[in-house]
This record gives C-alpha cells, sequence and structure tokens, in this order.
C-alpha cells in the first residue's frame, strides 16, 4: 500500500513505544491474569474484574476487528456507537494528510489477520499517544481496543 518514505522507520518506533507501555501496563495491572472482562463500547470502558469484582477499568477506543477474512477499522463500522471509535477518526485524518493508504482503507485483507491488527492498532495508539491495547476475542474473530486510560478501581 502506498506511504511516504518515512512510514517504515515511523511504525518501528511507533512498536518499540508500544511494546515498552504493554510491558509496563502488564507489570501493574497484570491484564490476562484477571477471572473475566468486560467491554462497553457505548460507554468506552473496558472492566478487568475476579470474584469479587471489578478491579481494573480502561477507557478505551475501538481500532478495530478482525473476521476470517478481513480487517474493519472502527472508524469504518456503523455498528459500533460513534463516541467508542469518534478519536480513531484522527488515525484516517493522519493517513490521509500522509498519504498513509492503509489508515484510510476501510478494509484491508492479510495473510495474518492478527498481526494486522496489532499492527494498526500499534499505529493508531502512537498517533493518539494511547496508554496501550487490548485484544478481545469475539463471535467472528476479535476487537482490538485501544486504552486511552486504565487504573484500578478503588
Amino acid at each position: 500500500m502506498k506511504s511516504p518514505d518515512w512510514y517504515d522507520a515511523w511504525c518501528e518506533e511507533a512498536f518499540a513505544a508500544f511494546d515498552a507501555k504493554q510491558k509496563r501496563m502488564d507489570e501493574t495491572y497484570d491484564l490476562g491474569s484477571w477471572l473475566r472482562y468486560d467491554y462497553d463500547t457505548a460507554a468506552g470502558t473496558l472492566t478487568f474484574s475476579d470474584a469479587a469484582g471489578p478491579r481494573v477499568i480502561a477507557e478505551i477506543q475501538v481500532a478495530g476487528s478482525i473476521t476470517a477474512e478481513d480487517w474493519l477499522w472502527g472508524w469504518a463500522n456503523p455498528q459500533w456507537p460513534e463516541a467508542s471509535t469518534d478519536a480513531m477518526r484522527r488515525v484516517r485524518d493522519f493517513g490521509a494528510e500522509n498519504g498513509i493508504e492503509e489508515l484510510t482503507t476501510e478494509l484491508l485483507v492479510s495473510d495474518d489477520l492478527d498481526r494486522l491488527g496489532w499492527m494498526l492498532t500499534v499505529i493508531a495508539a502512537r498517533v493518539l499517544d494511547a496508554e496501550g491495547g487490548y485484544c478481545a476475542p469475539s463471535a467472528n474473530g476479535a476487537i482490538y481496543f485501544l486504552i486511552r486510560s486504565i487504573k484500578f478501581v478503588s
């Protein structure tokens, strides 16, 4: 896909920064250890709970989703409440302003959709200066969330 010369190096920097943020977030919140998670796209939250109830809450945006065939950007999916994808439009605008086709193309295909989903989530996280990301399996594939902020429930 079409992109400027600087984009590959910019993406490498995005991955390094994202990896560091994810490690810090995992060390602090250990998201994979909770009994369950629940997302509420209308409220823009992702909540991690144990048997006693909610323990960690994150403010989220829907980056996008994968099926068996493709990736669909959150900003292009009318299924999501507008509030859950409004910041993702800045990612699309960044792509349009800089000639980055993968950020402005609604549907993308790949031989490795999970890798593509994470790659695009990482890029969106850099554009929006997000704290990290989370991938939630769905009935037809997976949903990729940007974590804008995260904290323990008091």
